[in-house]
């Protein structure tokens, strides 16, 4: 126990192995859903469900683990919504690219990555993003998880004339996950500290399911498919065909922000930043490098830290326990996946939508008195959820920034690389489209 407590700080980060393991468990369980999301969605490209169910739990406690181990960070990584979606719907629907060649252009930006990663590039990136954009890409993070949660709860649904509008009330799924929100969990647990509060609601809420929600129990435990028919199945002589070279582009640049952005919005949430800057910042950078490659050759699309890692920060995570825990629960879940399953997704909702609240106190450090910082913060936070994407909110935040200060007559204040990005961006979005 003495040299665990030496390896992971727990007595400097101010925790101890009960909570971390506590907040593990919560991260796993906001998280889970992609256990089965994943396969739903690369399964409409034509991939074999069961293989990419088995892919997801492997790559996701492959690069939890090294995230805990090796970089001591209280973040879990997975196969990322929206990347999943660009990889099924447009890449292999859309464009027409087999799943095969997706992979591939999966591995190949995953190289480009660990080689940016590996040469200290995206340290420098990460270093040079200005304090007003690092404060608002947690803000942001926290809108983005609101309409997630939401949406999810079915608080907040989708509407053709104004594209988003209050639920159904009188559902059942919706009335548990408020119940869940306001007492079960979440505001009055945590607010009363009620250790593993967050954990309480989830598993409360679930629960209730049973009786109020229409949920089933399908049983405990079941014997996990094989991964054979995805593994090692990615085909990069067809990713380096002509017409891809934008696909492996997109990939790169979300891969990039997207959970760069993640990273440092769960760091400064859970107070790991110093002076503004994460210690073993490459670390964390390398094990997510890693993952993507790890997880094109199992058989899935990217592989991002997660935006719910915030239910565990909240939960008191602190150190690479937490993300170690969930490297346990993921493929232990490849046994368990009829118990993973009962858990619904309006029971995970509260948790997720009382974080967000909280994320948004950080937008209180902006300096409000000047538009050319508060202006660039506020379409980074706005566009995330709005274009549902943490990578275009960190783009416009960077394009926006660089053109104020330059129009304003200071562009001596933006360092070199905040120029590049805001460039690399430009072209992204006016010569290679938006997708």
């Amino acid at each position: 126990m003495d040299s665990l407590q030496r390896y992971f700080g727990l007595d400097a980060a101010g925790t101890n192995l009960r909570t971390e393991v506590l907040a593990g468990l919560t991260t796993f369980l906001t998280m889970a859903y992609i256990i089965f999301v994943n396969p739903a969605i690369l399964g409409d490209a034509g991939m074999p469900k069961d293989a990419v169910f088995v892919a997801t739990c492997l790559v996701a406690a492959l690069a939890s683990l090294i995230m805990g181990l090796y970089a001591n960070y209280p973040i879990a990584l997975a196969p990322g919504m929206g990347l999943n979606a660009y990889f099924a719907y447009t890449v292999v629907k859309g464009m027409g690219f087999t799943w095969q060649a997706a992979l591939g252009a999966v591995f190949i930006s995953g190289c480009l990555f660990l080689v940016v990663t590996l040469f200290r590039v995206r340290e420098v990136i990460v270093k040079g993003i200005p304090h007003s954009i690092r404060i608002a890409i947690t803000g942001g993070i926290g809108l983005f998880l609101a309409i997630i949660s939401l949406k999810t709860a079915g608080v907040v649904v989708g509407n053709p004339a104004t594209l988003v509008t209050l639920g159904d009330l009188h559902n059942p799924h919706v009335v548990l996950a408020i119940i869940g929100f306001f007492a079960i969990v979440t505001v009055t647990l945590d607010y009363l500290r009620v250790r593993g509060a967050i954990l309480i609601g989830i598993v409360g809420v679930t629960v209730l399911s049973f009786f109020f929600g229409g949920n089933q129990f399908h049983g405990i435990v079941s014997t996990p498919p094989s991964i054979a028919p995805t593994l090692l199945q990615l085909d990069i002589r067809g990713a380096l065909s002509t017409g891809v070279l934008n696909v492996i582009l997109v990939f790169f640049l979300v891969e990039l922000f997207d959970a760069t952005g993640t990273l440092m919005g769960g760091a400064n949430r859970a107070g790991l930043l110093v002076e503004g800057k994460m210690h073993r910042l490459n670390r964390a950078l390398l094990a997510d490098s890693t993952a993507i490659l790890a997880g094109s050759m199992l058989g899935t699309s990217s592989t991002t830290a997660y935006i719910e890692n915030a239910s565990g920060v909240q939960a008191g995570g602190r150190t690479g326990v937490t993300a170690i825990t969930v490297a346990v629960l993921f493929p232990a879940a490849l046994f368990f996946a009829p118990l993973a399953g009962v858990v619904p997704g309006y029971a995970t909702a509260p948790a997720l939508l009382y974080v967000s609240c909280l994320m948004l106190r950080e937008m209180l450090d902006l300096p409000w008195d000047d538009a050319t910082e508060v202006v660039p913060a506020a379409l980074t936070a706005l566009l995330m959820p709005f274009t549902y994407s943490i990578a275009n909110g960190v783009a416009f935040g960077f394009i926006s920034y660089a053109g104020l200060k330059l129009l304003t007559g200071r562009a001596r204040q933006v360092k070199l690389v905040v120029w590049i990005i805001a460039a690399v961006f430009l072209f992204h979005y006016f010569y290679l489209g938006s997708e």
